[in-house]
């Protein structure tokens, strides 16, 4: 019986190949978005997991008040490390690291990459799962593990073990280790190899002077905590760590642990409170993808239900030939299953289909869970839910009709019959116009930012990390032989780099400062010729010269630092840092997130201790000739090292990665919920003119025009979508608001965002809608009334 069942469900499949298109199409790209969606957010939710102590896994930061406001920063001074260790016995690990990109050298093969100076309990506390080697490796000052694709890339399939790895031209160290390279979703997945931290104490007289300084705060601090300590709890201790002793600094800072499980999708804080993170993006893709596969399932159920009426005089003569009710429900719930069934498989194959697109938008390397018991279940299960909930209108209530009444025609579907359907066609085109709208937005913000000024140029400039100790004390030859490759505009170095907001000092005094501020200004450390290679754009006064002698007790300040002091006449004005400087004002320069304010900034020329090389290009000649021209003087000044730098405007370009790819995914969604709205619209339309096609012939044998059986047809459906804009526009409104709260530099939202949302979604309406009204406005009037 029940093969029966699915065996005429089968035919009418068939036979009505235009429902059936639409239905499972609908209903597989509603899938497939679920599908894709889902694998995102199980991504994003697995962050980290793979760690063994992961629930007591933690990251010291602390709260700092320079402003009157606390900012939260995860780095620490050196002391603190061994301060947790030994007087607090709820910590059962606690290592210091400090990232570090370096050149790793073995034979003549030389490698740039990240990896962490870390303490030797930092491999058990991560449960390293060793390929060679074991995880006490790093107890020897002289070793290094290893990530498996660093040893493959050195030594092949060989063994690693013991062999000699150069670092950075200053010593050298024996492989201890091999360890599996860091999943992708993991916060340590660019780390590629792992450094002994005495070894890294050693070789930097900057670090080692530190290990004694509490106000050094440039290193993070990992912790494990013991089984049932809580971090609230141990962050209440912790908290006032430094204040406690003797000369506690101004900023009055307040220590407390960052768990694991908080880092990647709750890592914004707030004047001291934590307010989420990226968390909001699962959120929004998760509530995205349950709003797609809604549309979808309303035109399931809508097609389903308009079809199951003209399908009445098939259950009266069924009846009268002996069908019972159970028997037609478990006709038409065989029948739903079966489209809900056939389209979960077609909707496996578009999600794998079109998943490397998708990887490449979200920067993921996902897979379809295909050994996970728990993903087929909710597939499977969802697709029998939907089946059920689609057919239970065409079962329950068509198999309830009065045989004798369906024969006659006295049967009527009642004037409110056709309400569900609207109501599912508003549903339908509210999510979509949401969707539109928050699409628009999230595009427009990015925009806005990158149209933002930076205070410099990007064109053309590159940078390149001294990493090595042989381009130190060469500043004057070295930008002498690049000046001389007819390649390069200007060179300069710096302390750090133009894109990044590093080093600050709160040891900063002027004149009307008052005692209760202690604000953080940012420094970087330039050399002469700094200014006329990014290109800055001064506002008053004048750039450093070699001219004046004095310079070397000069100070730069850019906008936001001016505003925070309140001169009126700044260059006239003296503060004092190391010594009293006088100041010369530029435009502000963006370092950090373009999202946000400007932090007050200074800039004072130092040449010992540089660790960027900042290169101007001269436009004439192609990137890849000039590079050339670059190579070869490097190789001459450092040729142990391979010629590594990055663009200047690509880096900046990476601040706007996650924005940009959430605008792209929204995109994506926001297009595929149109097309399945209009395939639901075409859907309801077609059946509609098939419905009514007696009485189109009636309307153009009296003299109705094609353009009068046009908008006969269409006015209903597009007042359907105007009542779908009126609901959609002002929840649009409210939680895009509520987004764009989060960035303090933003765009507004502008009447026409959502205008052109409305006419679009008009203009789409119309064009899916005329197709079957066109279709039955031109159809032969005689052949219409010929309709049964």
């Amino acid at each position: 019986m029940l093969k029966n069942y699915f065996k005429t469900a089968w035919r009418n499949l068939v036979k009505n190949k235009l429902y059936s298109f639409i239905n499972i199409a609908g209903l597989s790209v509603g899938m497939a978005v679920a599908i894709l969606i889902g694998l995102w957010i199980h991504d994003e939710l697995s962050f980290d997991k793979n760690y063994k102590n992961y629930n007591n896994i933690g990251q010291v930061w602390q709260f700092v008040n320079f402003t009157g406001e606390k900012a939260s920063y995860n780095s620490m001074p050196i002391p603190l490390a061994a301060e947790l260790r030994n007087k607090y016995p709820e910590f059962a690990s606690v290592s210091l690291a400090a990232t570090h990109t370096g050149i790793l050298t073995a034979g003549e093969k030389k490698l740039s990459e990240a990896g962490n100076y870390v303490e030797p309990v930092f491999a058990e506390m991560f449960s390293l799962k060793m390929i060679a080697g074991n995880r006490n490796g790093l107890k020897d000052i002289n070793s290094i593990l290893l990530s498996e694709s660093v040893a493959r890339a050195f030594f092949g399939t060989g063994n690693s073990i013991n062999q000699t790895i150069r670092m950075d031209n200053k010593t050298s160290v024996k492989v201890a280790g091999v360890y599996e390279d860091f999943p992708d979703n993991s916060s340590f997945k660019q780390v590629h190899f792992l450094a002994s931290w005495d070894l890294y104490a050693d070789n930097e007289d900057w670090v080692k002077n530190s290990k004694t300084k509490w106000d050094e705060n440039s290193w993070q601090i990992y912790v494990q905590l013991k089984e049932g300590a809580d971090f609230n709890k141990v962050s209440a201790k912790i908290k006032d760590i430094r204040v406690k002793r003797d000369d506690p600094p101004a900023y009055k800072p307040e220590f407390f642990l960052h768990p694991m499980s908080k880092w990647h999708l709750y890592g914004d804080f707030k004047n001291g409170v934590n307010v989420g993170g990226l968390i909001q993006f699962v959120w929004l893709f998760g509530i995205t993808g349950v709003f797609v596969l809604l549309l979808a399932c309303i035109n399931f159920m809508n097609l389903s239900t308009a079809r199951s009426e003209k399908r009445a005089k098939e259950v009266g003569i069924r009846k009268v030939v002996g069908s019972v009710r159970g028997q037609l429900i478990m006709q038409f719930f065989s029948e739903s299953l079966l489209v809900a069934l056939i389209a979960f498989i077609l909707a496996l194959v578009l999600a794998q289909l079109t998943l490397p697109f998708f990887n490449g938008v979200s920067d993921k390397k996902m897979t379809v869970l295909w050994s996970s018991p728990l993903f087929w279940l909710i597939g499977f299960g969802f697709s029998a839910f939907t089946g059920l909930i689609a057919g239970s209108y065409p079962a329950l209530y068509l198999s309830s009709f009065q045989p004798v009444k369906v024969l006659k025609r006295t049967f009527r579907v009642g004037k409110f019959a056709a309400m569900p359907r609207k109501v599912l066609v508003v549903t339908q085109f509210t999510v979509s116009v949401i969707l539109i709208i928050g699409t628009i937005i999230v595009f427009r913000q990015v925009q806005y930012a990158k149209n933002r000024p930076v205070g410099y140029n990007r064109n053309g400039l590159i940078e390149i990390d001294i990493n090595t100790p042989q381009l130190f004390g060469h500043y004057n030859a070295l930008r002498s032989d690049l000046l001389n490759t007819g390649a390069v505009a200007e060179m300069s170095e710096s302390s750090n780099s133009v894109t990044v907001q590093y080093g600050g000092s709160t040891d900063i005094s002027w004149k009307g400062k008052t005692p209760e501020m202690h604000p953080l200004l940012m420094a970087n450390k330039i050399t002469h010729d700094y200014g006329k290679t990014i290109g800055w754009d001064l506002q008053q006064g004048r750039d450093f010269s070699r001219k004046f002698s004095t310079d070397s007790a000069a100070i730069i300040l850019n906008e936001s630092a001016l505003r925070l002091m309140g001169f009126k006449n700044p260059l006239d004005e003296f503060i004092k840092v190391s010594g009293k400087d006088y100041k010369v004002i530029i435009k502000d320069m963006i370092k950090e997130s373009p999202f946000a304010p400007v932090s007050p900034s200074y800039f004072i020329l130092y040449y010992p201790g540089v660790n960027t090389i900042n290169i101007k290009l001269l436009p004439q000649l192609s990137a890849g000739a000039a590079l050339a021209k670059l190579q070869a003087v490097f190789k001459k000044y450092n040729p142990e090292s391979p010629f590594t730098f990055h663009f200047v405007d690509e880096a900046y370009a990476k601040k706007f990665g996650y924005e940009e790819r959430i605008g792209k995914l929204a995109a994506f969604f926001a297009t595929l919920a149109i097309f399945i709205s209009c395939l639901g619209l075409f859907g309801v339309a077609s059946f509609v003119a098939e419905q009514r096609t007696k009485e189109i012939g009636v309307r153009k044998v009296l003299g109705a025009t094609i353009f009068n059986v046009w908008r006969l047809l269409s006015k209903e459906f597009l007042l359907l979508v105007i009542i779908a804009l009126l609901i959609a526009i002002p929840i649009a409104y409210y939680f895009m608001q509520k987004w764009l709260i989060n960035y303090e530099y933003r765009t507004n939202l502008s009447w026409w965002i959502f205008a052109s949302a409305g006419i679009g979604a008009l203009a789409i309406t119309l064009l899916t809608v005329s197709f079957q009204a066109i279709k039955a406005a031109v159809a032969n009037p005689v052949k219409s009334l010929r309709t049964e």
